[in-house]
């Protein structure tokens, strides 16, 4: 509203590209949120828009830089999450960790803070605490039946956290409820779930798995050359159990 309508009309198109693009092609969902920063700098949406940009393609430092922009144009906490996880992808654990104690995190809504408790599990799996990741991730939100939003990603992180202890057994438990609330498929579970399971899986489209797929000539018929039989069918087949970034971190997430 603060632009001149052409210009805004501008700004407002590259923008959406950004949100349209960031998941799956973020290289150039950056290119238009240069763009938009290019036209409309004092914008904190656009701020904001191209800090995600930023932190989509690992560039930490310039999206730390974007979000704290946004955050001093608009005063607004929300963005305090991934601000710290932007800290551990520059390499500062320490840094997040701390972020993680400060007021902000006070005035964030429940997404936030469940936000901001996955970061603070994954700083203290980047220090080396293990342990304590698991203890920072048990929470009244772990252990509610409601499914929201987050809860898939918190249980995922949970099952991931157990796993990285050695509990094994308790991690395949929290891998198959977080199966139960990702509904819309955000994380792997399953597959985290079938490798614990030992069930191992095979490319249907690798030709060399099609090469061993079929089946050999008979050997028996007179005329034709020995050679080894070559390996068994290879299929879905079972054996016996076997084990971020750490994601969780998040943006927080990364």
């Amino acid at each position: 509203m603060s632009l001149p309508k052409t210009l805004a009309e501008d700004v407002a198109k590259n923008l959406v590209m950004v949100a349209k693009l960031l998941d799956e092609e973020p290289e150039r969902a950056y290119g238009y949120a240069r763009i938009a920063l290019r036209l409309a700098s004092r914008v904190a949406a656009v701020r904001e828009a191209a800090g995600f940009a930023a932190y989509g393609v690992g560039k930490y430092a310039e999206a730390l830089a974007e979000f704290r922009a946004a955050r001093r144009m608009t005063g607004s906490s929300h963005l305090w999450p991934v601000m710290a996880d932007c800290e551990r992808g520059l390499g500062r654990p320490e840094k997040a960790l701390a972020m993680a104690g400060e007021s902000e995190v006070q005035r964030l809504d429940k997404a936030g803070q469940v936000e901001m408790r996955l970061v603070a599990a994954g700083a203290r799996r980047d220090m080396g605490q293990a342990e304590a990741a698991v203890v920072t991730l048990q929470s009244p939100e772990l252990a509610s039946h409601s499914v929201q939003p987050w809860t898939a990603r918190l249980r995922y992180a949970y099952a991931d956290a157990l796993l990285a202890v050695g509990r094994e057994e308790e991690a395949r438990e929290w891998f198959a409820r977080a199966i139960e609330a990702d509904q819309g498929g955000t994380t792997d579970a399953s597959d985290r779930l079938a490798e614990l399971d030992g069930v191992e899986f095979v490319d249907a489209l690798d030709p060399d798995a099609d090469q061993e797929d079929e089946p050999q000539e008979d050997e028996s018929r007179e005329g034709k050359p020995e050679r080894d039989s070559g390996p068994e069918p290879e299929g879905l087949r079972s054996e016996g159990p076997r084990d971020d970034r750490d994601d969780e971190d998040g943006v927080s997430e990364h």
